[in-house]
């Protein structure tokens, strides 16, 4: 479960990232990096395409500077994907709602939770 997060900072079940995340039915992929920085494309999705998902978090950033790019919402479409668009802040809340079943986590929630299947999530941390 996502415990905190604040600018530039998230903690994940315990571990601590201070660069982008990518989640995946709770498996982190950390280090995100996209092309552009503030832009979001279809090729920056890394293993989000190779996933077998239903619905896409991406948080936009702290104060929602991140732009998502036309063709990651045609592949959300075409896909037949649920593509949820929020700042970081409110998107943690939809992860831990969607993926563990709970807007706010704790520690203890982090080591006993499961996550669902079919989703994932990428968080830009800062901006």
């Amino acid at each position: 479960m996502i415990e905190e997060y604040s600018f530039g900072r998230i903690v994940i079940s315990g571990k601590e990232y201070s660069n982008d995340v990518i989640l995946i039915g709770g498996k982190v992929y950390p280090e995100w990096w996209r092309r552009k920085g503030h832009f979001l494309s279809r090729e920056d999705l890394g293993p989000i395409l190779k996933a077998q998902i239903r619905t896409l978090i991406i948080g936009k950033g702290y104060n929602s500077v991140m732009r998502i790019g036309e063709d990651v919402r045609e592949y959300c479409r075409e896909k037949g994907i649920e593509l949820i668009e929020l700042g970081s802040r409110e998107a943690v809340e939809k992860v831990n709602e969607l993926m563990w079943g709970k807007r706010h986590a704790t520690k203890d929630d982090a080591d006993s939770a499961k996550p669902a299947k079919g989703i994932a999530a990428g968080i830009h941390l800062t901006c």
